[in-house]
């Protein structure tokens, strides 16, 4: 195998292997994903002929994860509105004007109403989130968000929130408390990023994204495509998580739903904004998919915009969870029905809880053999 070739050869000559074969065969002959990637290779992966990536990438799915297994996740906005950021396209900022106004968080008991709806509908993981800034001086509503997770921990699903910034000690309070993952989107390219926000530098949310890891919590990461973004862009953002270590558990790819009264709508509507082209979705997932193997790959917001056949090709191209049921924070989602005939349509299975865990055991234990 070239993997393992590369593993016992020397620096010079892994180098120069590396620079004798495609960077596409390189990342299918790896027996462990790689933390370090060029954007040079991740270029040459991306813009493979798209009949080919996604071939190659589907291959790389089977190799890795069960192609028939999707998760469903579902989302509950447990605190809407009143955000202090200034994200271009988030309807939940205060800086904005929108439909949408500052709520309270919810209680615990409207919590584990929806989340037993989401588990008699197929769900398996249930996600919270709330629209702050970060947990600073939250310290009483953190508790009160802990009593959620193992609230909904106790019914055998698995957890995520998303809160804005954490630190060290608030991530630890969360993994006590049982979280299953925490989601902290790097949205973007850094080199784009600034374009979209400017509350938040980049290496902030990277340090949140770390702080989360180091508790021993899995971290959801991924973006927004269609933010004006270029594909050398698109390429920037897998740079970002592919050269993570560890890889993101889970990696959400959102298509960007345009709401009105945020500044991205006037940002796309100026002429000669870069508009966002399916293929280049396909592209992205496929490509993650390839570089980093063991995520799961969830069609997030903005999903309810395609088509069944543009989901389907999304799915062949290594995407293997989606989010359904009523909403997603301020945007609609896809129903728990109509993802049930969708799926059934296509011949895939709700991927149990925990599964990744599982996955995760049984490769460490083929490792040790070996």
């Amino acid at each position: 195998m070239l993997a393992r070739y590369f593993s016992t050869s020397s620096r010079m000559g892994r180098a120069a292997a590396l620079k004798s074969i495609r960077p596409l065969d390189y990342a299918l002959s790896l027996e462990e994903p790689q933390h370090s990637w060029s954007k040079e290779q991740l270029s040459s992966i991306y813009h493979t002929p798209l009949l080919e990536l996604v071939h190659r990438a589907q291959e790389q799915h089977r190799k890795w994860q069960d192609p028939n297994k999707v998760q469903l996740c579902t989302l509950m906005n447990i605190k809407e509105g009143g955000c202090t950021e200034d994200c271009k396209y988030c309807s939940q900022s205060s800086r904005h004007t929108t439909d949408v106004k500052a709520s309270k968080m919810v209680s615990i008991e409207e919590v584990i109403q929806e989340a037993q709806e989401a588990k008699a509908n197929g769900s398996t993981r249930f996600c919270m989130g709330a629209a702050w800034r970060d947990m600073m001086g939250r310290k009483s509503a953190l508790g009160r968000i802990s009593q959620m997770v193992k609230a909904v921990n106790d019914m055998g699903m698995e957890t995520c929130v998303t809160l804005g910034m954490l630190d060290e000690q608030q991530a630890r309070q969360l993994r006590e408390a049982g979280l299953t993952a925490y989601n902290h989107n790097v949205d973007t390219s850094r080199e784009h990023y600034s374009n979209i926000i400017s509350t938040r530098s980049y290496d902030e949310r990277l340090q949140t994204v770390q702080n989360v890891q180091k508790s021993g919590i899995k971290a959801c990461c991924g973006g927004i495509l269609g933010l004006g973004e270029t594909q050398e862009d698109h390429i920037g953002f897998l740079y970002t998580l592919a050269n993570m270590s560890p890889h993101p558990e889970s990696l959400p790819i959102n298509r960007l739903v345009p709401i009105q009264g945020t500044p991205i709508v006037e940002d796309l509507n100026k002429p000669n904004a870069k508009k966002l082209q399916f293929d280049e979705i396909l592209r992205t997932i496929a490509t993650a998919r390839i570089v980093m193997p063991q995520s799961i790959i969830r069609l997030a917001a903005g999903r309810y915009t395609m088509k069944d056949h543009e989901q389907f090709l999304c799915f062949l191209a290594g995407c293997n969870s989606i989010f359904t049921g009523r909403r997603m924070l301020t945007t609609m989602c896809n129903g728990w029905e109509e993802d049930k005939l969708l799926l059934q349509k296509w011949g895939l299975e709700p991927m149990e809880a925990f599964t990744y865990d599982a996955l995760e055991e049984s490769r460490q234990r083929r490792k040790a053999q070996d």
